[in-house]
């Protein structure tokens, strides 16, 4: 066996030995709990185990945004614990993100473990408002968990737009490196066929969106824009 098969193995095993811990946590924490598998060698389909049904997603779902600026920071990627985000259907979640390393520290995955604290938090807001001393909460970000990681990709690019408040042909050149920069920082290139969705989205060809991202991750600016190459 090769070293590249044995570090393969290797984090198959780990991936199997935590299977048994993703139902018992959530047998020990009840249904207001979820804790999700992912091996990231496929970030696709991420999730290889589930229990609990806080975000909707099921075995062979996508890793989450959370997921994909794990792969993006690539080993120097650290655990991420006790964070407050709200999904889509306006639960809020405190959600705990560990990051899984094989016997070379290199990050192949992660256990991450979802509580929703919806109900405690109005508890608490309620209490804060009879005693008087309630305030305003925070606002929350919202955080996309689905099975399709196009919707996962979909809602970091219109965060991007809605960022810019201007379409695409609207950027200037720098603009356009800085969306390509942001997007691949955040782990979007990570993601098999990601390209060809952003170009789609931005009515540009592949070859300028590849072009972009190689000039981006580079740090040059773009030096020429081929007609209906980028409209």
């Amino acid at each position: 066996m090769s070293a590249a098969e044995g570090r393969e193995a290797e984090r198959d095993a780990i991936l199997a030995a935590l299977k048994p811990v993703v139902d018992g946590l959530v047998a020990t924490f009840g249904p207001m709990c979820e804790v999700v598998l992912h091996d990231y060698r496929q970030p696709e389909r991420s999730v290889v185990a589930l229990a609990g049904a806080v975000t909707g997603r099921a075995v062979g779902g996508a890793m989450s945004e959370i997921g994909m600026r794990v792969v993006a920071r690539g080993d120097e990627a650290a655990d991420e614990l006790n964070y407050l985000t709200r999904t889509d259907s306006g639960r809020i979640v405190k959600s705990s993100t560990m990051v899984l390393r094989d016997s070379t520290g290199a990050v192949f995955g992660a256990l991450c473990v979802n509580l929703d604290v919806s109900a405690v938090t109005e508890t608490h807001a309620l209490l804060g408002a009879l005693a008087g001393v309630g305030g305003t909460p925070a606002e929350l970000p919202v955080t996309t968990f689905g099975n399709d990681i196009g919707a996962v990709v979909d809602v970091i690019l219109d965060g991007h737009q809605l960022h810019q408040n201007r379409p695409w042909a609207a950027l200037g050149r720098t603009e356009r490196l800085e969306l390509f920069r942001g997007l691949d920082e955040r782990g979007v290139f990570a993601v098999r066929r990601a390209v060809e969705q952003v170009a789609a989205r931005l009515g540009i060809s592949r070859a300028s969106a590849y072009s972009y991202l190689s000039q981006a991750r580079a740090g040059t600016d773009v030096t020429s824009d081929s007609p209906g190459g980028h409209a």
